[in-house]
């Protein structure tokens, strides 16, 4: 009996492909999903050679079933790339289809469920496992402790093994102390088991494919092909996600003057910009939790 053809997919993605779990997971639930939707469309059974007919209008017609779940712009454009991958394993080419695009205007912190996608997205795409664990430890440190890029470049080894606070040197050499979250812990900790280059005290916590230090224009080019996959503005930066750590917290209620310290800003005022945050983006704050995991 042959292989039901998302199994075979999510088996081409694992060895093949050398994707997570969950990203192996999540593209052989699109599978089954697109093959459920085109057997009730086409009426009838499927196989691998049916889906070479399959057109932009029967994959609008797929999304816009997902969209009537209530999938976002940015899980529609996950979804739409999971196609894509899998029609380009049966071998069939995919129609040209635009992906959902987010509106541009005032400059807004990413939702809560968009960073945890930006963050999958990145790591997904990653040429190695140990650099996907890399790339998520990174983003979420950014999101979940509120570095600058140039902070979470700048750790090394000696802050492991790692507790609930870590030791920060930002701007001008001032220290501060920020807590750590599980999800952040557990990101850094499955980096540094995972991480095939020696991590001596001295060096940088952080590296490159090759061994050296991570250069912070390795996430910046990475966040910025991810959100170009997923729809998303092109204010969405790595010091996006630190902005949306300090907006998130404020709109649940810390104490500015505790913000300014968790930040590491020099004087309160430019702690103050995170009040601008619109009843609209509060309320959806008070939906999600921080961070998401």
């Amino acid at each position: 009996m042959a292989e039901p053809l998302p199994i075979a997919f999510a088996r081409h993605l694992t060895r093949d492909r050398r994707r997570s779990a969950h990203t192996v997971r999540a593209y052989q639930a699109t599978a089954e999903r697109l093959l459920a939707f085109l057997r009730d469309h086409w009426g009838g059974p499927i196989e691998a050679a049916d889906l070479v007919k399959a057109t932009a209008t029967d994959l609008r017609a797929f999304l816009s079933v997902r969209r009537g779940e209530g999938l976002s712009n940015t899980s529609v454009a996950r979804e739409l790339s999971a196609t894509r991958a899998f029609l380009a394993f049966v071998g069939a080419t995919s129609p040209r289809l635009a992906g959902p695009r987010v509106k541009k205007g005032v400059p807004r912190p990413i939702a809560p469920a968009e960073v945890i996608a930006l963050a999958e997205e990145v790591s997904e795409d990653a040429a190695e496992p140990w650099i996907a664990a890399r790339d998520w430890a990174v983003l979420l440190l950014l999101y979940g402790a509120g570095l600058r890029i140039g902070e979470a470049m700048a750790l090394t080894p000696a802050i492991l093994p790692l507790g609930e606070t870590l030791r920060v040197t930002g701007k001008r050499a001032k220290v501060r102390i920020v807590p750590l979250l599980p999800a952040v812990r557990a990101a850094v900790e499955a980096y540094v088991a995972a991480c095939p280059y020696a991590l001596t005290p001295e060096a940088p916590l952080f590296r490159g494919a090759k061994g050296g230090a991570l250069s912070p224009a390795i996430i910046r080019r990475s966040v910025r092909a991810a959100r170009v996959r997923l729809g998303l503005s092109d204010r969405t930066t790595p010091h996006a996600l630190r902005h949306s750590f300090a907006t998130h917290l404020l709109g649940r209620g810390a104490d500015l003057r505790a913000l300014q310290e968790l930040l590491g800003h020099a004087s309160l005022g430019s702690t103050q910009i995170y009040t601008a945050v619109d009843a609209a983006h509060l309320l959806d704050v008070y939906r999600n939790a921080h961070p998401r995991a």
